[in-house]
């Protein structure tokens, strides 16, 4: 079976679900700072893997189905900026350094499981297909001109298969890692640069992780913010 099949049976197998059971779905939305990292192999060249930090323009919605207090499930769409920086891309020890990224959407699928009020974990899987591509050049800290910024570039895959797992904590703090099964880079990609054909990424494995931070990606004020809202509570 293949990733659309797979994305299909899912998607298909939530609403099953939501149609027989007697649940209230809700939306949630927040941003991810994202702390990123890759596992690096460049034709059997191992750089250095500097930790890449993406604070913004990355976006999360998501709709949640509660079934009671312990466990829920999460279906909802992204805007990921995500990448990798590659140091010592030659065997020289040169001082070049590359940044790598890709804007992707993205297509959550997963649950939750826990104290949904409280601490609970969260997983699944997502889909996320790349429409920006951008690769920076330093060399001994200076940016180089040959900068590349393109849109829906077949320099990358089409899609992206990754998995995710998490905590969310009371009030709002998540902590997430995520993993990316699939190569950064197409390998077949060429081009010809004055009358050469060249292939960048031939051998060029980097498979993308990531932790991050977010803020209310859960949080639900009904549930969260009840008990504050109710003055005849004690404590």
């Amino acid at each position: 079976m293949n990733i659309k099949s797979t994305l299909l049976l899912l998607v298909f197998s939530f609403i099953i679900i939501f149609a027989d059971a007697q649940v209230k779905p809700y939306v949630t939305t927040g941003g991810e700072i994202i702390f990123s990292f890759a596992d690096i192999d460049n034709n059997d060249i191992n750089p250095d893997n500097i930790i890449r930090f993406s604070p913004v323009f990355n976006l999360q919605v998501f709709g949640n189905f509660d079934f009671g207090k312990n466990f829920g499930l999460i279906a909802g769409g992204s805007i990921r900026n995500v990448g990798f920086i590659n140091g010592n891309t030659d065997p020289d020890n040169s001082g070049i350094k590359q940044k790598y990224r890709t804007y992707n959407f993205g297509i959550p699928i997963g649950f939750k499981i826990g104290v949904l009020d409280k601490v609970f974990l969260f997983g699944g899987y997502e889909i996320e297909f790349p429409f920006h591509y951008k690769e920076k050049t330093f060399i001994n800290g200076v940016k180089q001109d040959a900068k590349i910024s393109t849109w829906f570039t077949n320099r990358v895959p089409t899609f992206y298969n990754s998995v995710y797992a998490g905590i969310q904590f009371p009030y709002g703090l998540n902590l997430k890692f995520k993993y990316y099964f699939t190569n950064f880079f197409n390998e077949n990609y060429s081009e010809t640069v004055n009358g050469e054909l060249l292939t960048p990424y031939d051998g060029y494995k980097a498979n993308v992780f990531y932790f991050s931070l977010s803020f209310a990606l859960f949080q639900n004020n009904h549930i969260y913010y009840k008990e504050y809202n109710e003055p005849s509570r004690t404590y």
